[in-house]
């Protein structure tokens, strides 16, 4: 497994010290350029895994939303509860290399993954329309992953809205995580990761298992030519696309459907991760389906 080169002490990042992935020094200063911090906040860099290369690919063949894009919500007693999650959650970001990633394409011959080692949750609080009672909803149709996106070069990957509920005391709670860095298996480590810090068992936690370990078997096993060439040995004989029923403009429904539905488990598993905290009084699941009808409230 080569090692990375890269340490606290590094003023400069040359090709030499990037084993995973190959790119000119004109490449990695347009990187450096993009991180907070500059070299002193980047851990690590790397090429991505061919799910990932995947992933990013249909990010940017989509015009509108993001197919890709993860949600799930809860609702938290007060605004205390609320940061106190929000707390443990940043502790876990910072355990995890992959939680802390950025993506890089513009310029380059090949797309990067980005580790940093500062990455602050990003978190934004609305003001909810007081209209129909619906706090939640309003959230939801707000922030539909069919229309949404976020900066893929900005870490982490995550991003919070929060809210008052319109006639409560309560605080909502908008989660969008991008499959580029985790699906529903992720999802479960951090809720659970989250739940033994907010119990006081942080210290109890395995150490995190780095993400370039799986890079590195991706990229230095078989050469991205010899995939090429399966590959086209197996689709010789097709030559049009396989859509079926000539089905071709189904991106933002697909969205729709899997953030609804890998989200769910996930807004489950967030409320038990609350309950420590709350001493009796859970964070609140909500509902995560998307797009339900009704037009958005408008203020007079």
């Amino acid at each position: 497994m080569p090692a990375n080169l890269i340490t606290e002490e590094s003023t400069a990042i040359t090709p030499q010290m990037l084993p995973l992935i190959a790119l000119t020094q004109e490449e990695i200063d347009r990187i450096v350029a993009t991180v907070p911090g500059g070299v002193g906040n980047i851990q690590d860099i790397y090429g991505l895994s061919p799910l990932q290369d995947g992933i990013l690919f249909h990010h940017l063949l989509a015009s509108r939303g993001d197919p890709y894009l993860l949600v799930s919500q809860m609702a938290f007693a007060d605004r205390g509860l609320l940061e106190r999650y929000l707390a443990a959650v940043q502790q876990v970001v910072d355990r995890h290399d992959i939680l802390r990633t950025a993506f890089v394409w513009e310029g380059l011959s090949s797309p990067a993954q980005v580790v940093w080692r500062k990455a602050p949750l990003q978190v934004s609080e609305v003001e909810l329309d007081d209209c129909d009672g619906s706090g939640a909803e309003e959230l939801r149709r707000r922030f539909d992953p069919r229309r949404q996106r976020i900066d893929l070069g900005r870490a982490p990957l995550l991003r919070f809205v929060i809210a008052r509920e319109p006639g409560s005391g309560r605080w909502l709670l908008l989660e969008l995580q991008h499959h580029l860095i985790g699906d529903h298996t992720t999802l479960e480590v951090m809720h659970a990761e989250v739940r033994a810090v907010l119990d006081g068992r942080a210290h109890e936690l395995a150490a995190p298992q780095p993400f370039r370990n799986l890079v590195a078997q991706a990229r230095l096993g078989v050469d991205a030519k010899a995939h090429e060439e399966f590959f086209q040995e197996q689709l010789a004989d097709i030559d049009e696309p396989t859509m079926p029923f000539g089905l071709s403009e189904v991106a933002a429904t697909a969205a729709g459907r899997r953030g609804t539905a890998d989200a769910a488990a996930g807004a489950q598993r967030s409320a038990a991760a609350t309950s420590a905290a709350a001493r009796g009084k859970p964070g609140e699941p909500l509902p995560s389906g998307l797009g339900a009808g009704g037009g958005a409230c408008k203020r007079p």
